[in-house]
Protein backbone atom coordinates (compact mmCIF):
# COMPACT_ATOMS: atom_id res chain seq x y z
CA UNK A 1 0.00 0.00 0.00
CA UNK A 2 1.35 3.68 -0.84
CA UNK A 3 0.78 6.14 1.90
CA UNK A 4 -2.70 7.17 0.37
CA UNK A 5 -4.06 3.61 1.94
CA UNK A 6 -4.14 2.51 -1.97
CA UNK A 7 -2.15 -0.35 -3.99
CA UNK A 8 0.94 0.33 -5.10
CA UNK A 9 1.13 -0.75 -9.07
CA UNK A 10 5.01 -0.63 -9.00
CA UNK A 11 4.93 -3.76 -6.44
CA UNK A 12 2.79 -5.33 -8.39
CA UNK A 13 -1.03 -6.41 -8.63
CA UNK A 14 -2.61 -9.80 -9.50
CA UNK A 15 -3.95 -10.35 -13.24
CA UNK A 16 -6.59 -12.29 -12.03
CA UNK A 17 -7.35 -9.14 -9.64
CA UNK A 18 -8.56 -6.42 -12.83
CA UNK A 19 -11.91 -7.36 -14.29
CA UNK A 20 -11.84 -7.97 -17.74
CA UNK A 21 -13.77 -4.71 -18.93
CA UNK A 22 -13.26 -3.30 -15.70
CA UNK A 23 -10.45 -1.04 -13.82
CA UNK A 24 -8.97 -0.99 -10.12
CA UNK A 25 -7.23 1.99 -8.65
CA UNK A 26 -3.94 2.37 -7.34
CA UNK A 27 -0.49 4.72 -7.20
CA UNK A 28 2.30 4.89 -8.90
CA UNK A 29 4.48 7.49 -6.66
CA UNK A 30 2.69 10.28 -6.08
CA UNK A 31 0.25 9.79 -8.74
CA UNK A 32 -3.10 8.22 -8.64
CA UNK A 33 -3.71 5.49 -11.15
CA UNK A 34 -6.36 3.20 -12.92
CA UNK A 35 -5.15 -0.32 -14.22
CA UNK A 36 -7.80 -1.31 -16.86
CA UNK A 37 -8.18 -4.93 -18.49
CA UNK A 38 -9.92 -6.07 -21.72
CA UNK A 39 -9.21 -9.46 -22.55
CA UNK A 40 -5.53 -10.36 -21.88
CA UNK A 41 -4.95 -6.47 -22.85
CA UNK A 42 -3.76 -4.10 -19.45
CA UNK A 43 -3.62 -0.09 -19.67
CA UNK A 44 -2.64 2.00 -16.71
CA UNK A 45 -3.91 5.37 -17.62
CA UNK A 46 -4.41 8.56 -14.71
CA UNK A 47 -7.27 8.15 -12.35
CA UNK A 48 -9.54 11.37 -12.94
CA UNK A 49 -10.66 13.15 -15.55
CA UNK A 50 -9.14 16.14 -17.39
CA UNK A 51 -12.52 18.55 -17.19
CA UNK A 52 -14.02 18.41 -13.80
CA UNK A 53 -11.65 15.57 -12.32
CA UNK A 54 -14.40 13.42 -12.35
CA UNK A 55 -13.14 9.96 -11.03
CA UNK A 56 -12.48 7.14 -14.31
CA UNK A 57 -12.72 4.31 -11.54
CA UNK A 58 -16.56 4.78 -11.31
CA UNK A 59 -16.43 5.79 -15.66
CA UNK A 60 -17.23 3.11 -18.34
CA UNK A 61 -14.76 0.94 -20.24
CA UNK A 62 -15.88 0.75 -23.74
CA UNK A 63 -13.62 -1.18 -26.13
CA UNK A 64 -10.48 1.19 -25.89
CA UNK A 65 -11.88 3.76 -24.30
CA UNK A 66 -13.13 5.00 -20.78
CA UNK A 67 -15.67 7.21 -20.37
CA UNK A 68 -16.25 9.50 -17.73
CA UNK A 69 -18.77 9.54 -15.07
CA UNK A 70 -19.66 13.23 -14.20
CA UNK A 71 -20.30 14.86 -17.74
CA UNK A 72 -19.52 11.45 -20.39
CA UNK A 73 -15.80 12.49 -21.40
CA UNK A 74 -14.09 9.60 -23.36
CA UNK A 75 -10.38 8.69 -23.59
CA UNK A 76 -8.79 6.66 -25.42
CA UNK A 77 -6.63 4.19 -22.96
CA UNK A 78 -3.84 3.52 -25.36
CA UNK A 79 -2.61 6.71 -25.93
CA UNK A 80 -4.42 9.02 -23.55
CA UNK A 81 -6.27 11.44 -25.83
CA UNK A 82 -9.23 12.86 -24.96
CA UNK A 83 -11.39 11.97 -27.78
CA UNK A 84 -14.90 13.45 -26.89
CA UNK A 85 -15.74 16.71 -25.37
CA UNK A 86 -15.76 18.08 -22.84
CA UNK A 87 -12.75 16.74 -21.73
CA UNK A 88 -9.97 18.61 -24.20
CA UNK A 89 -6.77 17.79 -22.86
CA UNK A 90 -5.32 14.06 -22.61
CA UNK A 91 -4.81 11.74 -19.38
CA UNK A 92 -1.42 10.34 -18.77
CA UNK A 93 -0.52 6.55 -19.22
CA UNK A 94 2.35 4.49 -17.73
CA UNK A 95 3.86 1.29 -19.30
CA UNK A 96 2.32 -2.15 -18.16
CA UNK A 97 4.67 -5.10 -17.93
CA UNK A 98 2.94 -8.49 -17.14
CA UNK A 99 5.25 -11.34 -15.26
CA UNK A 100 3.27 -14.38 -15.33
CA UNK A 101 0.40 -13.84 -13.07
CA UNK A 102 1.57 -10.03 -11.60
CA UNK A 103 1.18 -6.57 -13.20
CA UNK A 104 3.00 -4.12 -12.64
CA UNK A 105 3.33 -0.29 -13.88
CA UNK A 106 6.06 1.26 -14.80
CA UNK A 107 7.65 4.05 -15.85
CA UNK A 108 5.00 6.88 -17.50
CA UNK A 109 4.79 6.82 -21.41
CA UNK A 110 5.91 10.16 -23.06
CA UNK A 111 3.07 12.94 -24.00
CA UNK A 112 1.03 12.16 -26.95
CA UNK A 113 2.80 13.23 -30.18
CA UNK A 114 0.51 15.81 -32.69
CA UNK A 115 -1.24 14.04 -35.13
CA UNK A 116 -0.64 14.14 -38.48
CA UNK A 117 -3.16 16.07 -40.59
CA UNK A 118 -5.42 14.32 -42.82
CA UNK A 119 -6.26 14.33 -46.77
CA UNK A 120 -7.07 17.54 -47.05
CA UNK A 121 -5.28 21.01 -45.77
CA UNK A 122 -7.44 23.98 -46.65
CA UNK A 123 -5.48 26.73 -47.26
CA UNK A 124 -7.09 28.48 -43.75
CA UNK A 125 -9.38 28.01 -41.64
CA UNK A 126 -11.91 30.89 -40.53
CA UNK A 127 -14.38 29.98 -37.45
CA UNK A 128 -17.07 32.50 -36.70
CA UNK A 129 -18.34 32.24 -33.13
CA UNK A 130 -16.44 32.17 -29.81
CA UNK A 131 -18.22 29.81 -27.89
CA UNK A 132 -18.29 25.85 -27.09
CA UNK A 133 -18.06 24.79 -30.82
CA UNK A 134 -15.94 27.84 -32.66
CA UNK A 135 -13.10 26.74 -29.75
CA UNK A 136 -13.21 23.05 -29.78
CA UNK A 137 -12.58 22.79 -33.68
CA UNK A 138 -10.05 25.35 -33.47
CA UNK A 139 -8.31 23.04 -30.53
CA UNK A 140 -9.26 20.06 -32.89
CA UNK A 141 -7.46 21.24 -36.06
CA UNK A 142 -4.25 22.11 -34.14
CA UNK A 143 -4.65 18.67 -31.95
CA UNK A 144 -4.92 16.90 -35.73
CA UNK A 145 -1.39 18.76 -37.28
CA UNK A 146 -3.09 21.21 -39.24
CA UNK A 147 -0.84 24.00 -39.99
CA UNK A 148 -2.18 26.56 -41.52
CA UNK A 149 -4.18 29.64 -40.72
CA UNK A 150 -6.65 29.56 -37.81
CA UNK A 151 -8.84 33.06 -37.72
CA UNK A 152 -11.77 33.37 -34.87
CA UNK A 153 -14.12 35.57 -35.42
CA UNK A 154 -16.01 36.01 -31.55
CA UNK A 155 -19.06 38.81 -31.24
CA UNK A 156 -18.20 38.72 -27.51
CA UNK A 157 -15.56 40.76 -25.92
CA UNK A 158 -13.92 38.22 -23.91
CA UNK A 159 -12.33 34.63 -24.87
CA UNK A 160 -14.15 31.17 -24.57
CA UNK A 161 -15.49 30.59 -21.20
CA UNK A 162 -17.02 27.86 -19.66
CA UNK A 163 -20.33 28.75 -20.79
CA UNK A 164 -21.75 25.99 -18.50
CA UNK A 165 -19.98 27.57 -15.10
CA UNK A 166 -22.06 31.15 -15.66
CA UNK A 167 -25.31 29.97 -14.36
CA UNK A 168 -24.11 27.57 -12.11
CA UNK A 169 -20.72 27.61 -9.82
CA UNK A 170 -19.30 31.28 -11.19
CA UNK A 171 -22.66 33.02 -10.63
CA UNK A 172 -23.16 31.27 -7.29
CA UNK A 173 -19.81 32.97 -6.08
CA UNK A 174 -18.02 29.75 -5.71
CA UNK A 175 -15.87 30.02 -8.85
CA UNK A 176 -13.06 33.25 -9.25
CA UNK A 177 -12.93 34.75 -12.85
CA UNK A 178 -9.51 32.74 -13.75
CA UNK A 179 -11.37 29.53 -13.70
CA UNK A 180 -13.85 30.46 -16.60
CA UNK A 181 -11.92 30.86 -19.44
CA UNK A 182 -11.47 27.71 -21.03
CA UNK A 183 -7.33 28.73 -21.88
CA UNK A 184 -5.10 31.46 -21.12
CA UNK A 185 -4.51 34.08 -23.86
CA UNK A 186 -0.92 32.55 -24.28
CA UNK A 187 -2.51 29.58 -25.67
CA UNK A 188 -3.76 31.40 -28.61
CA UNK A 189 -0.51 32.94 -29.49
CA UNK A 190 1.33 29.25 -28.69
CA UNK A 191 -1.16 27.54 -31.16
CA UNK A 192 -0.85 30.11 -33.69
CA UNK A 193 -4.97 31.11 -33.29
CA UNK A 194 -5.79 34.50 -34.35
CA UNK A 195 -8.82 35.16 -32.01
CA UNK A 196 -10.33 38.59 -32.95
CA UNK A 197 -13.10 39.39 -30.48
CA UNK A 198 -16.13 41.69 -30.73
CA UNK A 199 -15.98 41.10 -34.57
CA UNK A 200 -18.83 40.54 -35.78
CA UNK A 201 -19.20 39.25 -39.75
CA UNK A 202 -22.32 40.70 -41.87
CA UNK A 203 -22.25 38.79 -44.84
CA UNK A 204 -20.68 35.37 -46.30
CA UNK A 205 -19.36 35.47 -50.34
CA UNK A 206 -19.97 31.57 -50.45
CA UNK A 207 -18.64 31.42 -54.42
CA UNK A 208 -15.27 34.31 -53.78
CA UNK A 209 -14.59 31.81 -50.29
CA UNK A 210 -14.92 35.12 -48.25
CA UNK A 211 -16.76 37.12 -45.45
CA UNK A 212 -17.03 40.90 -44.87
CA UNK A 213 -17.14 42.10 -41.36
CA UNK A 214 -18.95 44.61 -39.70
CA UNK A 215 -16.70 47.99 -41.08
CA UNK A 216 -15.92 46.56 -44.04
CA UNK A 217 -12.90 44.22 -43.42
CA UNK A 218 -12.87 41.08 -45.87
CA UNK A 219 -11.21 37.43 -45.42
CA UNK A 220 -10.77 34.68 -47.01
CA UNK A 221 -11.00 31.41 -46.41
CA UNK A 222 -10.19 27.92 -47.35
CA UNK A 223 -12.80 26.02 -45.24
CA UNK A 224 -15.44 27.65 -42.84
CA UNK A 225 -17.07 26.76 -39.60
CA UNK A 226 -20.39 28.98 -38.84
CA UNK A 227 -20.83 28.81 -34.74
CA UNK A 228 -23.00 31.02 -34.33
CA UNK A 229 -24.82 30.13 -31.26
CA UNK A 230 -28.42 31.27 -30.04
CA UNK A 231 -29.13 34.50 -28.75
CA UNK A 232 -31.27 34.99 -26.02
CA UNK A 233 -35.07 35.60 -26.47
CA UNK A 234 -35.86 39.32 -25.23
CA UNK A 235 -39.09 40.35 -23.76
CA UNK A 236 -40.84 43.92 -24.56
CA UNK A 237 -41.76 44.47 -20.83
CA UNK A 238 -42.96 48.03 -20.35
CA UNK A 239 -41.81 50.31 -18.11
CA UNK A 240 -38.36 48.46 -17.96
CA UNK A 241 -34.67 49.94 -18.67
CA UNK A 242 -31.27 48.00 -19.68
CA UNK A 243 -30.32 48.95 -16.32
CA UNK A 244 -32.61 47.01 -14.57
CA UNK A 245 -33.58 43.32 -17.30
CA UNK A 246 -30.20 41.00 -17.07
CA UNK A 247 -29.89 38.59 -19.69
CA UNK A 248 -27.42 35.35 -19.12
CA UNK A 249 -25.82 34.42 -22.09
CA UNK A 250 -22.01 35.56 -22.10
CA UNK A 251 -19.41 36.27 -19.60
CA UNK A 252 -20.29 39.59 -19.32
CA UNK A 253 -24.01 39.16 -18.84
CA UNK A 254 -22.73 36.54 -15.78
CA UNK A 255 -20.95 39.51 -14.06
CA UNK A 256 -23.38 41.77 -14.57
CA UNK A 257 -25.36 40.28 -13.00
CA UNK A 258 -22.87 39.30 -9.99
CA UNK A 259 -22.09 43.09 -9.85
CA UNK A 260 -25.85 43.69 -8.67
CA UNK A 261 -26.40 41.44 -6.53
CA UNK A 262 -23.94 42.80 -4.27
CA UNK A 263 -26.90 46.20 -3.42
CA UNK A 264 -29.60 43.48 -4.11
CA UNK A 265 -32.08 41.85 -1.41
CA UNK A 266 -34.62 40.40 -3.82
CA UNK A 267 -34.51 39.22 -7.55
CA UNK A 268 -37.30 37.76 -9.98
CA UNK A 269 -36.24 35.45 -11.98
CA UNK A 270 -38.44 35.18 -15.88
CA UNK A 271 -38.59 31.98 -17.16
CA UNK A 272 -38.54 28.33 -16.10
CA UNK A 273 -36.36 27.24 -17.96
CA UNK A 274 -32.95 25.48 -16.87
CA UNK A 275 -31.04 28.68 -17.08
CA UNK A 276 -33.68 30.48 -15.24
CA UNK A 277 -33.19 27.60 -12.67
CA UNK A 278 -30.54 27.59 -12.51
CA UNK A 279 -29.93 31.38 -12.01
CA UNK A 280 -32.52 31.29 -8.79
CA UNK A 281 -30.19 28.54 -7.52
CA UNK A 282 -27.08 30.70 -7.77
CA UNK A 283 -28.47 33.45 -6.54
CA UNK A 284 -30.31 31.97 -3.46
CA UNK A 285 -27.04 30.24 -2.50
CA UNK A 286 -25.63 34.14 -2.56
CA UNK A 287 -28.69 34.81 0.17
CA UNK A 288 -31.07 37.17 -2.17
CA UNK A 289 -34.79 36.24 -2.49
CA UNK A 290 -35.56 34.73 -5.40
CA UNK A 291 -39.22 34.91 -7.13
CA UNK A 292 -39.52 33.14 -10.05
CA UNK A 293 -42.27 33.66 -12.76
CA UNK A 294 -43.03 31.59 -15.43
CA UNK A 295 -46.31 31.06 -18.01
CA UNK A 296 -45.76 27.27 -17.07
CA UNK A 297 -48.11 25.33 -14.70
CA UNK A 298 -45.14 23.13 -13.78
CA UNK A 299 -41.33 23.95 -14.32
CA UNK A 300 -39.37 22.01 -17.30
CA UNK A 301 -42.82 20.12 -17.75
CA UNK A 302 -42.06 20.41 -21.41
CA UNK A 303 -38.67 18.96 -21.69
CA UNK A 304 -38.91 16.45 -18.27
CA UNK A 305 -42.58 16.12 -17.61
CA UNK A 306 -44.61 16.78 -14.30
CA UNK A 307 -43.09 14.41 -11.98
CA UNK A 308 -39.67 15.77 -12.41
CA UNK A 309 -40.38 19.47 -13.04
CA UNK A 310 -42.56 19.25 -9.50
CA UNK A 311 -39.37 17.98 -8.07
CA UNK A 312 -37.51 20.11 -9.24
CA UNK A 313 -39.87 23.02 -7.84
CA UNK A 314 -40.23 21.48 -4.48
CA UNK A 315 -36.26 21.53 -4.52
CA UNK A 316 -36.05 25.25 -5.29
CA UNK A 317 -38.77 26.19 -2.77
CA UNK A 318 -37.33 23.78 -0.12
CA UNK A 319 -34.28 26.19 -0.84
CA UNK A 320 -36.85 29.23 -0.16
CA UNK A 321 -37.61 30.16 -4.07
CA UNK A 322 -41.25 31.45 -4.64
CA UNK A 323 -42.93 30.24 -7.53
CA UNK A 324 -45.72 32.65 -9.44
CA UNK A 325 -46.80 30.08 -12.54
CA UNK A 326 -48.83 30.53 -14.82
CA UNK A 327 -47.77 34.13 -14.94
CA UNK A 328 -45.36 36.08 -16.66
CA UNK A 329 -44.07 39.88 -16.25
CA UNK A 330 -46.91 42.69 -17.26
CA UNK A 331 -44.65 46.33 -16.57
CA UNK A 332 -42.07 47.37 -14.45
CA UNK A 333 -42.17 50.81 -12.34
CA UNK A 334 -39.12 51.07 -10.54
CA UNK A 335 -38.68 48.54 -8.22
CA UNK A 336 -42.26 46.71 -8.54
CA UNK A 337 -43.17 44.15 -11.17
CA UNK A 338 -46.52 43.72 -12.17
CA UNK A 339 -47.43 40.08 -13.14
CA UNK A 340 -50.15 39.27 -15.63
CA UNK A 341 -52.13 38.09 -12.79
CA UNK A 342 -51.80 40.50 -11.02
CA UNK A 343 -49.52 39.72 -8.47
CA UNK A 344 -46.83 42.44 -7.36
CA UNK A 345 -43.54 42.05 -6.13
CA UNK A 346 -40.68 44.40 -5.19
CA UNK A 347 -37.72 43.62 -7.02
CA UNK A 348 -33.86 45.05 -7.21
CA UNK A 349 -33.76 43.43 -10.99
CA UNK A 350 -35.00 40.87 -13.37
CA UNK A 351 -33.16 38.11 -14.75
CA UNK A 352 -34.90 36.77 -18.28
CA UNK A 353 -34.46 33.48 -19.11
CA UNK A 354 -37.34 32.20 -21.27
CA UNK A 355 -35.12 30.34 -24.05
CA UNK A 356 -33.30 31.38 -27.08
CA UNK A 357 -33.15 31.72 -30.82
CA UNK A 358 -30.50 30.42 -33.12
CA UNK A 359 -29.02 33.19 -34.98
CA UNK A 360 -29.10 32.00 -38.28
CA UNK A 361 -29.38 35.17 -40.14
CA UNK A 362 -26.17 35.03 -42.08
CA UNK A 363 -26.40 31.76 -43.12
CA UNK A 364 -29.86 32.60 -44.21
CA UNK A 365 -28.88 35.40 -45.95
CA UNK A 366 -25.49 33.62 -47.31
CA UNK A 367 -28.36 31.12 -49.12
CA UNK A 368 -27.41 28.16 -46.69
CA UNK A 369 -30.02 26.25 -46.61
CA UNK A 370 -32.02 26.72 -43.20
CA UNK A 371 -34.68 24.81 -41.81
CA UNK A 372 -35.48 25.61 -38.25
CA UNK A 373 -31.40 25.77 -38.01
CA UNK A 374 -29.09 25.17 -40.43
CA UNK A 375 -29.25 22.42 -42.46
CA UNK A 376 -26.13 19.79 -42.11
CA UNK A 377 -25.29 16.25 -43.26
CA UNK A 378 -24.00 13.44 -41.38
CA UNK A 379 -20.80 15.25 -41.50
CA UNK A 380 -22.07 18.37 -40.51
CA UNK A 381 -21.35 20.00 -43.95
CA UNK A 382 -23.89 22.73 -45.02
CA UNK A 383 -25.59 22.82 -48.67
CA UNK A 384 -21.70 24.73 -49.78
CA UNK A 385 -19.36 22.30 -49.94
CA UNK A 386 -16.43 23.85 -47.53
CA UNK A 387 -18.66 25.50 -45.39
CA UNK A 388 -19.74 23.20 -42.02
CA UNK A 389 -22.38 24.47 -39.05
CA UNK A 390 -22.37 23.47 -35.37
CA UNK A 391 -23.66 24.14 -31.78
CA UNK A 392 -26.75 25.75 -31.49
CA UNK A 393 -27.31 26.66 -35.00
CA UNK A 394 -26.97 23.43 -36.57
CA UNK A 395 -29.98 20.63 -37.23
CA UNK A 396 -28.00 17.43 -38.29
CA UNK A 397 -29.61 13.77 -39.53
CA UNK A 398 -29.57 11.89 -35.95
CA UNK A 399 -28.71 8.37 -36.46
CA UNK A 400 -30.85 6.87 -33.18
CA UNK A 401 -34.07 8.74 -34.30
CA UNK A 402 -33.55 9.11 -37.49
CA UNK A 403 -34.91 12.13 -37.52
CA UNK A 404 -33.21 15.45 -37.77
CA UNK A 405 -32.61 17.28 -34.69
CA UNK A 406 -31.25 20.64 -33.09
CA UNK A 407 -30.21 20.49 -29.53
CA UNK A 408 -28.72 23.37 -27.66
CA UNK A 409 -26.13 22.20 -25.76
CA UNK A 410 -22.73 22.77 -24.52
CA UNK A 411 -21.31 19.17 -24.64
CA UNK A 412 -23.25 18.69 -28.26
CA UNK A 413 -21.56 21.60 -29.65
CA UNK A 414 -17.87 21.08 -28.86
CA UNK A 415 -18.55 17.59 -29.64
CA UNK A 416 -19.57 19.24 -33.39
CA UNK A 417 -16.32 21.40 -33.15
CA UNK A 418 -14.56 17.97 -32.86
CA UNK A 419 -15.82 16.53 -35.72
CA UNK A 420 -16.45 19.50 -38.33
CA UNK A 421 -12.68 20.29 -37.84
CA UNK A 422 -11.67 16.11 -38.76
CA UNK A 423 -13.92 16.84 -41.60
CA UNK A 424 -12.63 19.48 -42.92
CA UNK A 425 -9.09 17.71 -42.90
CA UNK A 426 -10.54 15.27 -44.90
CA UNK A 427 -11.68 12.61 -42.11
CA UNK A 428 -15.11 12.29 -43.17
CA UNK A 429 -15.97 11.30 -39.63
CA UNK A 430 -20.26 11.19 -39.41
CA UNK A 431 -21.22 12.77 -35.93
CA UNK A 432 -23.58 10.20 -34.01
CA UNK A 433 -22.85 11.12 -30.52
CA UNK A 434 -25.83 11.15 -28.61
CA UNK A 435 -26.83 14.30 -27.19
CA UNK A 436 -25.85 14.88 -23.49
CA UNK A 437 -26.22 17.43 -21.10
CA UNK A 438 -26.58 18.31 -17.41
CA UNK A 439 -28.19 20.86 -15.03
CA UNK A 440 -27.42 21.43 -11.58
CA UNK A 441 -29.49 22.68 -8.63
CA UNK A 442 -28.21 23.19 -5.50
CA UNK A 443 -26.32 19.64 -4.70
CA UNK A 444 -28.60 17.84 -6.85
CA UNK A 445 -27.31 17.57 -10.76
CA UNK A 446 -29.93 16.62 -13.50
CA UNK A 447 -27.80 14.20 -16.14
CA UNK A 448 -29.93 13.85 -19.41
CA UNK A 449 -28.87 11.86 -22.54
CA UNK A 450 -30.77 11.30 -25.73
CA UNK A 451 -33.38 13.82 -26.93
CA UNK A 452 -37.13 13.35 -26.45
CA UNK A 453 -39.33 16.10 -27.88
CA UNK A 454 -42.49 13.91 -27.37
CA UNK A 455 -42.94 10.53 -25.55
CA UNK A 456 -46.01 8.29 -24.72
CA UNK A 457 -44.61 7.47 -21.15
CA UNK A 458 -41.63 7.83 -18.59
CA UNK A 459 -40.90 4.61 -16.91
CA UNK A 460 -38.88 5.28 -13.40
CA UNK A 461 -36.81 3.54 -11.67
CA UNK A 462 -35.88 4.78 -7.81
CA UNK A 463 -37.23 7.35 -6.05
CA UNK A 464 -37.60 11.12 -6.65
CA UNK A 465 -37.81 12.21 -3.68
CA UNK A 466 -34.78 10.14 -2.06
CA UNK A 467 -33.01 11.68 -5.30
CA UNK A 468 -31.77 9.01 -6.68
CA UNK A 469 -33.74 7.34 -9.76
CA UNK A 470 -33.36 6.78 -13.62
CA UNK A 471 -36.23 7.58 -16.07
CA UNK A 472 -36.86 6.17 -19.20
CA UNK A 473 -38.53 8.54 -21.80
CA UNK A 474 -40.50 6.46 -24.39
CA UNK A 475 -42.24 6.80 -27.49
CA UNK A 476 -43.78 4.20 -29.74
CA UNK A 477 -41.69 1.14 -27.83
CA UNK A 478 -38.65 3.02 -27.91
CA UNK A 479 -36.39 5.15 -25.35
CA UNK A 480 -35.98 8.31 -26.42
CA UNK A 481 -34.16 9.79 -23.50
CA UNK A 482 -32.70 8.64 -19.82
CA UNK A 483 -32.72 11.31 -17.00
CA UNK A 484 -30.57 10.30 -13.98
CA UNK A 485 -29.96 11.54 -10.51
CA UNK A 486 -27.44 10.43 -8.55
CA UNK A 487 -26.66 7.22 -11.25
CA UNK A 488 -23.92 8.28 -13.24
CA UNK A 489 -23.05 4.64 -14.53
CA UNK A 490 -26.48 4.22 -15.53
CA UNK A 491 -26.29 6.92 -17.61
CA UNK A 492 -23.02 6.66 -19.30
CA UNK A 493 -24.92 3.06 -19.91
CA UNK A 494 -28.01 4.15 -21.00
CA UNK A 495 -25.56 6.62 -24.00
CA UNK A 496 -23.84 3.62 -24.98
CA UNK A 497 -27.05 1.37 -25.39
CA UNK A 498 -28.37 4.20 -27.69
CA UNK A 499 -25.37 4.27 -29.56
CA UNK A 500 -25.75 0.63 -30.69
CA UNK A 501 -29.54 1.00 -30.99
CA UNK A 502 -30.00 -0.97 -28.40
CA UNK A 503 -32.62 0.80 -26.36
Amino acid sequence: MSATGKRDFTQGVGFSEVPDGGSVSGTVGEDEVILVRRGDELFAVGAYCTHYHGSLADGLVVGDTVRCPLHHACFDLRTGKALRAPALDPIPCWRVERRGDTVFVREKAPAMPVSVAAVAHPKSVLIVGGGAAGFSAAHTLRQEGYEGPITMLSADDSPPVDRPNLSKDFLAGTAPDEWLPLRPPEYYVEQRIELSLNSRVSAIDIAGRRVTLEGGRQLEFGALLLATGAEPVRLDIPGATESRVCYLRTFSDSRAIVAKVGAAKRVVVVGGSFIGLEAAASLRTRGIEVHVAGLETVPMQRVLGPDVGRFVQSLHESHGVKFHLGATVARLDGTQVTLTDGAKIEADFLVVGVGVRPATALASAAGLTVDRGVAVNEYLETSAPGIYAAGDIARWPDPYSGEKIRVEHWVVAERQGQVAAANMLGKREKYTAVPFFWSQHYDVTLNYVGHAEKWDSIETDGSLSERNCRLRYQAAGRTRAVVTISRDRDSLEAELAMERMKC
